[in-house]
């Protein structure tokens, strides 16, 4: 049985929308808009986990058609947050937001999958 709760957080319109949803334990952050540092605090308020004991986040990138340093800082602090025992995974990561998280060598420290399904299965 899939345990499905759904909040939404407000974010800076036609910046950045973040949506939550938590399926079977994991949270899973939708994220729609440009990451910079207007709007790096809202992405870092949505991933870092309320109880990092074992937290599972997985962020779904599709809709991110930008992302400055600013967002790496928020994704290092994120995935900082989880812990030893949390996750944080990236889901639909495309174009250039992947090729930054390339160069700067994220994605040898969060995981990137094709997709949210891929990346809760995992």
């Amino acid at each position: 049985m899939t345990d499905i709760a759904e909040i939404k957080e407000p974010a800076e319109p036609d910046r950045l929308a973040v949506g939550r949803t938590v399926v079977d334990g994991t949270t899973v952050v939708t994220v729609t808009g440009e990451i910079d540092h207007h709007t790096c605090g809202v992405l870092r308020h949505a991933l870092v986990p309320t109880e990092p004991t074992a937290a599972r986040t997985v962020a779904e990138f599709s809709g991110v058609a930008f992302m400055d340093s600013s967002g790496i800082n928020a994704l290092i602090a994120a995935h900082q947050a989880h812990g030893p025992a949390g996750s944080l995974r990236l889901a639909g990561v495309r174009g250039p937001v992947l090729r930054t998280l390339e160069i700067v060598g994220l994605t040898t420290l969060i995981g990137c999958y094709p997709s949210v399904r891929d990346a809760l299965e995992s």
